[in-house]
């Protein structure tokens, strides 16, 4: 049942509405998307979304990408200068995927979209070797459970998986939503238990496609993950860090001393320069086998 409040001027206020109001604040200090960047609607399959190009972007090499907003909010056109700056850094294209909200469509909808988006991508011709999954926030916990749906449904893997600050545990059962709770001024764990409940309704949190952290990530491709030090959700990086290691998946997780939620939203700290910097090297050398390709 949906909860309603009352603002100041008498107007009432549904839960949800408060809930993406908050996320599109957030959005909101990305700031506008480099001039050099060239944005068009596309659709891989079924699914639409959003592509970003670049000049410096090679032949072949593909993010596809999934925004944050806490499977409640967010948009291709939210995002666009996060996506904009990892894709330039990691001189790819990207296909951002318009993928159902709840509560409107709830779990696993997304989860669905994602792989149907894969699928299109490759129908499409692209090469899984020049692939690199990779999302920010609820995105990033969505890209995980893209690519479990992809292993599991024996498809050409990608070339890898990248992830800043995923929501990876949606049972928030990690020490840091308690212990960063004071430091973190973007996230707050009852806002994450209430997008939760709107994408999960009755279905269990810790379930494996809901919850990444929980996954057996056997014969994932390398990963990388960055998270912040002082943030709610730095324990879901150190979680898929330790699924991947049980795993003898090759990954490298990142916590950043002194930053919050999605830190590379601050494009003149010098911390997101770093970050963007080893997440663009990642993709690069990954993707590197399929370039070869493309240009023999």
């Amino acid at each position: 049942m949906a909860l309603w409040t009352r603002t100041q001027s008498g107007a009432v206020v549904s839960e949800i509405e408060q809930l993406r109001a908050h996320f599109t604040a957030l959005f909101d200090r990305f700031g506008l998307p480099s001039a050099e960047l060239e944005f068009t609607p596309g659709q891989l399959g079924p699914i639409t979304g959003e592509w970003t190009r670049h000049a410096r972007a090679a032949p072949g090499r593909v993010l596809l990408y999934f925004h944050g907003g806490g499977y409640i909010a967010g948009s291709p056109e939210s995002h666009r200068t996060l996506i904009g700056r990892l894709a330039e850094a990691g001189e790819a294209a990207a296909f951002a995927v318009r993928y159902r909200l709840a509560p409107e469509c709830i779990y696993p909808a997304a989860v669905r979209d994602g792989i149907d988006a894969y699928r299109g991508l490759l129908a499409s011709g692209i090469q899984p070797s020049g692939v690199i999954l990779a999302g920010d926030g609820s995105g990033g916990g969505l890209a995980f459970a893209v690519l479990l749906a992809i292993r599991n449904a024996s498809l050409p893997m990608p070339a890898g998986i990248v992830a800043m600050s995923p929501w990876a545990d949606l049972s928030l059962s990690g020490w840091s939503l308690l212990q960063n709770q004071k430091t973190d001024s973007s996230m707050h764990w009852e806002i994450l238990f209430q997008c939760a409940r709107h994408y999960l309704r009755k279905s269990n949190p810790s379930d494996a496609y809901a919850s990444p952290a929980f996954a057996n990530l056997k014969d994932f491709p390398p990963i990388m993950v960055h998270a912040g030090a002082i943030e709610i959700l730095r324990d879901d990086a150190s979680k898929l860090g330790d699924r991947a290691a049980d795993a003898d998946t090759p990954v490298s997780v990142e916590i950043y001393d002194g930053m919050g939620h999605l830190f590379q939203a601050d494009a003149k700290a010098n911390e997101a320069k770093v970050s963007l910097a080893r997440l663009g090297q990642f993709i690069r050398t990954k993707t590197a086998t399929a370039q070869m390709l493309q240009t023999a």
